[in-house]
């Protein structure tokens, strides 16, 4: 398995909306509509996820602008993340892939045995074009990178 790369079709994915309710999220029903930014976070609670949902959050005008769906991805339960979302005031939607199948289609599972997180999300973005292709891609070398914010910002107006 290797990562999507640009121009690849974008794998498709099902899980759960990180809300009370538990609802399903298909990624097929969001591409068309403009850009997709999908965000692949190692888990909620820890700093850098913390400091990269923020920092997300706080540009999500920017994103909306460019008419751009943004999505947090990770392994962790939808009852953790809809937690995470409300203490930092996290106003996209995060996606609860306990399944690790976003994760998988993606190739971006990876362990931390030190914290005792294994097959969690590596941190990742993949921005996804209305034809569903990917139209950037970046894959974290250590999980406490963030990513370039302006890059994937101008990533997701291009698309």
């Amino acid at each position: 398995m290797s990562h999507p790369e640009v121009g690849d079709d974008a794998p498709a994915f099902v899980a759960t909306v990180g809300t009370s309710d538990h609802e399903s999220f298909d990624l097929e029903d969001h591409i068309g509509g403009g850009p997709v930014v999908v965000v692949f976070f190692p888990g909620a609670f820890t700093p850098p996820c913390s400091n990269e949902m923020i920092a997300l959050q706080g540009r999500l005008d920017r994103f909306e602008d460019a008419n751009a769906t943004l999505l947090g991805v990770s392994a962790d339960s939808p009852f953790c993340q809809g937690a995470f979302r409300e203490e930092h005031g996290i106003e996209f939607d995060l996606v609860s892939d306990t399944a690790r199948e976003a994760i998988d289609a993606y190739d971006v599972r990876i362990d931390i045995p030190e914290l005792g997180l294994h097959g969690i999300a590596n941190r990742s973005v993949f921005v996804v074009d209305g034809d569903g292709a990917v139209a950037y891609q970046w894959v974290a070398e250590d999980p406490t990178n963030e990513p370039d914010y302006e890059e994937l910002l101008e990533a997701a107006e291009a698309a």
